[in-house]
C-alpha cells in the first residue's frame, strides 16, 4: 500500500456550548470559544488514502477524482458556514475540531472506497488543523479498525 495525502482549506464558524451543563461550566469548559456570537477558523484539512499503484497510470489515486469527492462531501458543506447552524449533527453535538474531524471521516470513508474498490483503497486518516497550535487527527486503526475489514464503530 502506498499513501497519498492531500490538503484543502475551508472557513466555518463555531460556538461550543453543552446545553446540558450550566453557564459557568461552558464558559471555564470552553473559554472564549463559548462566546454566544460564535468564532470562526480558516482550517487545513488534510485527507490520506492508501492503496495499490494503478499499474496503467502509475498513481494509487486520481487526484482530480479525489478533489471532487472532498469538494462534493466536505467543502461544499463546510466551507463559510456555521457549523453550529448548518451541520445538522452539531444541533446536539458540540462542534469541536475532534468531533469535525470524526465528520469528515464519515462523509468521505464510504464515497472514496467505493471509487477506489478495484484497488482496495481505504481512506486512512482525516487530519484537521484548527490553529496553527491545534490540530486533530483521525486513524480508523486507532478507532479498533483492521486494515481491510472495514468493521469499525462509528
Amino acid at each position: 500500500m502506498v499513501c497519498l495525502t492531500r490538503r484543502y482549506r475551508f472557513s466555518a464558524g463555531h460556538r461550543l456550548h453543552n446545553d446540558a451543563l450550566s453557564a459557568e461550566e461552558n464558559r471555564r469548559v470552553y473559554g472564549k470559544c463559548n462566546n454566544p456570537n460564535g468564532h470562526g477558523h480558516n482550517y487545513l484539512l488534510e485527507v490520506t488514502v492508501a492503496g495499490a499503484i494503478d499499474p496503467a497510470t502509475g498513481m494509487v489515486f486520481d487526484l482530480a477524482a479525489l478533489d471532487g469527492i472532498v469538494a462534493e462531501r466536505v467543502l461544499d458543506k463546510l466551507d463559510h458556514k456555521n457549523l453550529n447552524l448548518d451541520m445538522e449533527n452539531f444541533r446536539t453535538q458540540v462542534p469541536t475540531t475532534e468531533n469535525l474531524c470524526l465528520e469528515i471521516y464519515k462523509l468521505l470513508r464510504n464515497p472514496l472506497e467505493e471509487a477506489g474498490a478495484e484497488r482496495g483503497l481505504q481512506l486512512d486518516r482525516v487530519r484537521l488543523e484548527e490553529t496553527s497550535l491545534n490540530s486533530f487527527e483521525y486513524v480508523p486503526e486507532q478507532a479498533g479498525r483492521k486494515k481491510g475489514n472495514g468493521s469499525e464503530q462509528l
